[in-house]
């Protein structure tokens, strides 16, 4: 399939959506597509009076806002590439990715402007306030960048006599491997590495979504912004697709728990949810689980007249939770623990598992809710190809595959990586280990880095050993590593439920060890956890809520 210039497509539904509200900093102010307009002009002029040319970087970090949002979308329609950074990095790292990247611009957020230091970003000609003030200038270095913001309305309106127009937009004409974006990931596993993401990438990636969204999202259905549109993952799900359907993108601006997300969910109704396990896991726990436990609920489970009622109505609670209004919730970006999956596919929920990785910007797998198979993430999405490097790919897990237009470049100024990772016949190396079904429905077992080995060769996924653990009583999160020859359970209690339970710290050891005790009763004898060890507080994740795992591996036991 031939692949247009994504900058026309962007062009094309702003025109077309002009009067229609686009991004809202949700419970605040509220954007037109002819404001987002307006504003992508004014930073073009920006950008070209501070000498930006086709090619170059400008880095964006902030908590997600409009301001923030049009500042991406005006990069990308400039010709220049975009940088999102996380907001959540450690300072270090934001200096590091703006340095290593190169980029000419920085648009910050207030949070983490006063985090900052300008001098360890010498690189950088200008840095703008990425706020609700006409992005403010903080620091300009040349000439040419304090012209471009002291002048700004008076270029504007030179350029734009006669008012500004939908027939005055004219955007840069991009090409299929131009690079669009630099990504830089968040991994569990390792450093942060700037993935080298082309236009080619984000169109077959918002041409995926058309595909399965356009029967049911219309131009201003409402949609949630959850997750941080500097991963990938957020970008192109909830941000760039409805940008180009002409959809009203409410961004949260803030922490997204579950008492802040059901209140958005309720307000706004929105069409489609993205979300991760996590979000999906707590509201299960919290919400439902404990009324399924009531013992009139239980037993009317396990009555055959009154089960598909019983079930009917908490589908409906479930449904109402997510605002009543959604065709399905996609989840994505980490596994979803097996007796949730086991629930919601019990109550026939419209959800799905999806599957996909900075590299393919990020979609490598998807099955529609209704034609998902439990315990899989789908099948290889529009214009991708998956393989499993195994000898016997339907029983023996090897590591995952992927080749189409979704692939990245490579990482910048890292040919050894990208080396490593693409080899000469264009497959993506994912690091991730899996099976497929003869359908090609694919079942991942675990990370390759993170798979342990046995004192007899076998192949341990500790995820499969986490899935089962995070199940048993006071158990939040939970890592699972490897001494020498043994298996040690890492656990993060839940505090809501040992304060419900009354536990003391001697009783929750105890529980720990009958929980232990418990999950040796259901897992080969190989992968036998010697012990488990409580941890005094959350581990630390990725914005995407995946653990960071690495940072546990030589935690003293």
């Amino acid at each position: 399939m031939e692949c247009p210039s994504f900058n026309s497509i962007l062009q094309k539904s702003i025109k077309d959506h002009w009067d229609k509200d686009a991004l809202s900093d949700y419970g605040t102010n509220t954007f037109q597509y002819k404001d987002v307009a307006r504003i992508i002009e004014k930073l073009h002029i920006i950008l070209e009076a501070s000498g930006v040319e086709r090619g170059d970087k400008v880095a964006i970090c902030g908590r997600n806002t409009s301001r923030w949002g049009i500042a991406f979308l005006a990069t990308l329609t400039y010709g220049a590439v975009a940088v999102p950074i996380l907001h959540e990095f450690h300072p270090e790292q934001i200096h590091d990715i703006v340095n290593h990247s190169e980029a000419k611009l920085l648009f910050v957020g207030d949070q983490v402007w006063p985090t900052l230091d300008p001098d360890k970003m010498p690189g950088l000609e200008g840095i703008f306030a990425n706020s609700n003030d006409e992005y403010r200038l903080l620091i300009g270095r040349t000439e040419k960048v304090k012209y471009a913001r002291e002048n700004l309305n008076r270029l504007f309106g030179e350029r734009f006599p006669m008012n500004f127009r939908a027939r005055d937009i004219s955007y840069y004409v991009d090409s299929p491997d131009e690079l669009a974006v630099l990504n830089y990931t968040s991994g569990t596993t390792s450093n942060s590495k700037g993935v080298m993401i082309p236009y080619r990438a984000l169109w077959s990636n918002v041409e995926f979504a058309h595909q399965v969204y356009d029967a049911h999202v219309k131009a201003g259905d409402n949609i949630v912004s959850i997750l941080p549109m500097a991963h990938m993952y957020g970008m192109a799900f909830e941000f760039l697709y409805e940008i180009t359907r002409g959809a009203h993108v409410h961004l949260l601006g803030k922490t997204p728990s579950p008492t802040v997300l059901l209140k958005a969910f309720s307000d706004l109704k929105p069409k489609v949810v993205i979300a991760v396990p996590l979000l999906i896991e707590k509201v299960v726990r919290k919400a439902i689980f404990p009324k399924i436990k009531a013992p009139a609920i239980r037993l009317a489970l396990m009555t055959p007249l009154l089960r598909d009622r019983v079930k009917m109505n908490i589908r409906r609670k479930m449904q109402k939770a997510f605002g009543d209004n959604f065709f399905e919730i996609i989840v994505g970006g980490a596994a979803m623990n097996h007796d949730i999956e086991v629930f919601l596919k019990g109550i026939r929920f419209n959800y799905t598992i999806g599957y996909g990785a900075t590299e393919c910007a990020p979609i490598i797998c998807y099955a529609p809710w209704d034609k998902f198979k439990q315990g899989s993430c789908g099948k290889a999405a529009p214009r991708m190809e998956i393989r499993i490097d195994s000898n016997d790919p339907a029983n023996v897990p090897g590591e995952i595959l992927a080749r189409g237009m979704n692939v990245m470049l490579g990482y910048y100024k890292n040919d050894e990586a990208t080396a490593q990772t693409l080899d000469k016949d264009g497959w993506y190396h994912t690091g991730d280990l899996g099976i497929m079904d003869s359908e090609g429905n694919v079942y991942i077992k675990g990370r390759s880095k993170n798979m342990l080995l046995g004192t007899n060769g076998q192949n341990i996924y500790p995820e499969e050993i986490e899935d089962k653990l995070s199940s048993l009583p006071y158990v939040s999160e939970c890592v699972v590593i490897q001494k020498a020859d043994k298996l040690y359970g890492l656990v993060y209690a839940d505090p809501d439920e040992v304060r419900k339970g009354g536990l003391t710290p001697a009783q929750l050891e105890e529980q720990m060890e009958i929980n232990r005790i418990e999950l040796n009763k259901i897992v080969p004898l190989y992968a036998r956890v010697h012990a488990i060890r409580l941890m005094p507080e959350e581990f630390e994740k990725t914005p995407k809520k995946s653990i960071k795992r690495y940072k546990y591996t030589n935690y003293p036991v």
